[in-house]
C-alpha cells in the first residue's frame, strides 16, 4: 500500500527535509583531504541535534552510524569509521536522513575531495545528478511510477562517457516511498523492465525518494563482509544522488532541497509547488 500524505503531513516532511539539507551543507564543507568518514558522521550528528531532530539511519537494521559515507567504488551504505581518510582526488557519496515529529527526510549527493578530478568523474556525477532531476520532473499528476524510471534511464543512456563505453545503472538498489518510515512502498527502479509493469498512478500526496546510482562500468554490486558496504563488482567508481519529493495538487515539491527544487525544475520547464513553510 502506498501512503498518501495530507498537505499538513507534507509540511512536516518538509521540516525533516530541511534538516537533511543542512546535513548536506555541513558534510560537503567537511569532506576535505585528511578528514575521516567518522569526522563527517560527527558533523551530521551535531546538525541533527542542533535542529532537535532524530536520525533515521542510526540503528536502522543495525546500521551503526548517522550517515552513509561511500567512497570511490563504494556505491552505497558505506559505514563511517576512523580508518577511512579522505584523499585528494577521491569522490564520496553522502547519504543522510532525519526525522521530525515522526516524519522522514532522506537525500544523498556526491562530493569531490580536493581538486584535479578527471573529466570522467566530473561527468559521472553530473549525469547521475541530472538523471535524478529528470526523474523528479516526471513526477506529475496522472503519470505512473514507470514514467519516473523511464526518465532516469533515458537521460543516462543518452549521455556519452568521456572515455567511451556505457554507464552502469545500478540494478540491485533504487528509490522508494517515504513518510512515516524511511523505506516504504513502492520500490522505484532507475530503469524500465517489463516484469514490473507500469506501477501505481501518481496522485497528490505521493512521496518518493528518487535516487539513481551510476557507475563507470558494471551495473552489478556485491556486499562486503560487514553486511552493509556495497561495492561495484568490477571496482569502477560510482555516484549516488537522491532527493525526497512530494507530489502536490500544484506539482512536485523537492522536500530536501533548500529552495524546494524551484530553480532546477524551472530549467526543465516544470513549476515547483509552493513551499508550505515559506
Amino acid at each position: 500500500m502506498v501512503q498518501i500524505k495530507t498537505p499538513e503531513q507534507i509540511a512536516k516532511m518538509r521540516e525533516a527535509g530541511l534538516v537533511v539539507a543542512a546535513i548536506h551543507a555541513a558534510t560537503r564543507e567537511a569532506a576535505v583531504p585528511g578528514a575521516t568518514t567518522r569526522d563527517l558522521d560527527e558533523v551530521a550528528r551535531k546538525v541533527i541535534a542542533d535542529h532537535g531532530a532524530k536520525s533515521n539511519f542510526l540503528g536502522y537494521g543495525g546500521f551503526p552510524a548517522t550517515i552513509c559515507t561511500s567512497v570511490n567504488e563504494v556505491v552505497v551504505h558505506g559505514i563511517p569509521d576512523e580508518k577511512t581518510v579522505l584523499k585528494e582526488g577521491d569522490i564520496i557519496s553522502i547519504d543522510a536522513g532525519a526525522i521530525v515529529d515522526g516524519w522522514h527526510g532522506d537525500a544523498a549527493f556526491t562530493a569531490f575531495v580536493g581538486d584535479g578530478h578527471a573529466p570522467e568523474l566530473l561527468e559521472l556525477s553530473r549525469v547521475t545528478e541530472e538523471s535524478m532531476w529528470a526523474g523528479i520532473a516526471a513526477m506529475k499528476n496522472g503519470n505512473r511510477l514507470v514514467d519516473i524510471s523511464r526518465a532516469v534511464e533515458t537521460y543516462i543512456r543518452r549521455q556519452p562517457r568521456p572515455a567511451g563505453g556505457k554507464y552502469g545503472i545500478i540494478e540491485e538498489y533504487g528509490g522508494h516511498g517515504i513518510g512515516t518510515e524511511m523505506h516504504m512502498d513502492p520500490h522505484l527502479l532507475n530503469y524500465v523492465t517489463r516484469k514490473r509493469g507500469k506501477g501505481p498512478k501518481l496522485v497528490p500526496g505521493f512521496c518518493l525518494a528518487i535516487e539513481p546510482m551510476v557507475s563507470l562500468g558494471t551495473p552489478h554490486t556485491e556486499v562486503l563482509s560487514d553486511d552493509w558496504t556495497v561495492i561495484t563488482t568490477d571496482g569502477t567508481w560510482s555516484s549516488h544522488w537522491e532527493h525526497s519529493v512530494a507530489l502536490t495538487e500544484k506539482g512536485p515539491l523537492v522536500l530536501t532541497a533548500v529552495d524546494g527544487g524551484r530553480a532546477k525544475l524551472a530549467e526543465l520547464g516544470v513549476t515547483a509547488a509552493p513551499d508550505p513553510l515559506a
